[in-house]
């Protein structure tokens, strides 16, 4: 019974891989993910004959089509004992904010601990016994997308643990190249902004990890012992979709490159009471409420004559969050140039011209815009009728020292 029931989880385990590998894989990929070198010649002692926990989710692909958690299972030198899941889970089946519990894995039989409900750092127990914890997640570049913190509690946990910690590296989505927007204030902290970073912050997570780790941004300046496994064939200048490599949505809402070209500015709405397009065919390139005077919106925003970007007039019905089945009324962002796009000081225009324009609707969520944008400026400098170029010229100088710290840590 028991050699029936490995073999059936085996056979499943190879009729996904071929699925997912018809679905996901391109007929030429120029780059090569971390998690593909982990099992060269080079990597391969980071987990040959060690007990590996993993912090991954559902975009954790390997170029050949199978997850990178079926790959370790089914790896003779490797034991796979301890998967972590971010927010949306381990599958990426949960919604924005939903709480994720403990679990099994259905394909592995694998052990899940959530790092998204009841923990959002690995406890000892779950780290014992482990030789070496493992993190490949999709990241968007963006500050405030949670899973960079997870991977700063998973780091964390692991150097107090003693185990090495491996980032296995993946794209920077919107490019390493682009920056922009107010560094996070210390007062600021949150699982949505851990440090003190730019919205936009030009990075791949193996090059933020070796950041955080020198830099002593660890609790109590913990040092882990980290290594990352770099990528192969990828540039700076890259766009995802120049990578060869197909887009697996991050999260339920991030379902395009366009999505993560436009979300560092939207999303800044999540600290109002409009909507960011949730629950329709085009999450955060849709922002608009009920109040909305759309055309009016959409002709003060053109008028400005932002880079590489116009905005149409729309009408739309979220099915989730804000507005569930409420008709709204507000602009698409159509970014016409993303290499001229800036999309955070677009996303304060947008703020700025909205709050004119509905003095009496448009209200604030204070935590929330503030933790979003990293700074009270935002919320303060609009309701004074502070134009945003002023604010950004206003905290210039913390962007130039990132900047000046980030040089040291790239690797491509």
């Amino acid at each position: 019974m028991l050699l029936f029931t490995f073999m059936l989880k085996t056979l499943l385990l190879i009729l996904l891989a071929s699925h997912v590998s018809l679905l996901t894989t391109p007929a030429a990929s120029q780059v090569l993910p971390g998690a593909d070198r982990l099992f060269s010649d080079e990597y391969i002692r980071l987990i040959a004959g060690k007990r590996v926990g993993l912090v991954t989710n559902h975009t954790a692909f390997l170029s050949n089509g199978v997850h990178l958690a079926d790959s370790l299972v089914g790896h003779p030198q490797v034991t796979l004992a301890a998967l972590f899941g971010p927010e949306h889970g381990i599958r990426g089946e949960a919604g924005a904010g939903d709480e994720v519990g403990d679990s099994v894995d259905s394909l592995t039989g694998v052990r899940v601990y959530s790092q998204y409900g009841k923990t959002t750092k690995p406890t000892m127990a779950m780290l014992e016994g482990l030789d070496v914890l493992l993190y490949d997640i999709q990241d968007v570049g963006a500050r405030f997308y949670t899973y960079i913190s997870t991977m700063t509690f998973a780091m964390e946990a692991a150097a107090e643990a003693g185990i090495p910690f491996v980032v296995l590296d993946r794209p920077n989505p919107i490019t390493g190249e682009r920056v922009e927007g107010f560094v996070l204030e210390d007062s600021l902290k949150s699982f949505v902004g851990m440090h003190p970073i730019p919205i936009v912050y030009g990075m791949t997570s193996g090059e933020l990890a070796l950041m955080i780790n020198e830099l002593g941004w660890l609790k109590g300046g913990i040092k882990a012992r980290l290594t990352v496994v770099r990528m192969h064939g990828w540039k700076r200048s890259m766009w995802y979709d120049e990578t060869g490599l197909r887009w697996i949505p991050p999260s339920p809402n991030m379902r395009t490159v366009q999505t993560a070209v436009v979300y560092p500015g939207t999303c800044l709405f999540e600290g109002t009471n409009l909507s960011e397009g949730r629950g329709t065919d085009s999450p955060f390139e849709l922002v608009g409420a009920p109040f909305v005077d759309a055309r009016g919106w959409a002709e003060a925003l053109n008028g400005l004559k932002l880079a590489g970007v116009r905005f149409q007039p729309v009408v739309f019905t979220p099915s989730v969050s804000k507005y569930a089945g409420v008709e709204c009324r507000g602009v698409r962002v159509d970014v016409t140039d993303r290499e001229m796009f800036e999309p955070v000081r677009t996303g304060l225009w947008m703020l700025a011209t909205v709050f004119d324009l509905h003095k009496d609707e448009a209200v604030w969520k204070p935590r929330g815009i503030d933790r979003l944008a990293g700074t009270v400026l935002v919320r303060e400098g609009i309701g004074k009728g502070q134009i945003p170029d002023a604010m950004l010229e206003r905290k210039k100088a913390s962007l130039r020292s990132f900047l000046a710290l980030r040089k040291r840590f790239l690797l491509y």
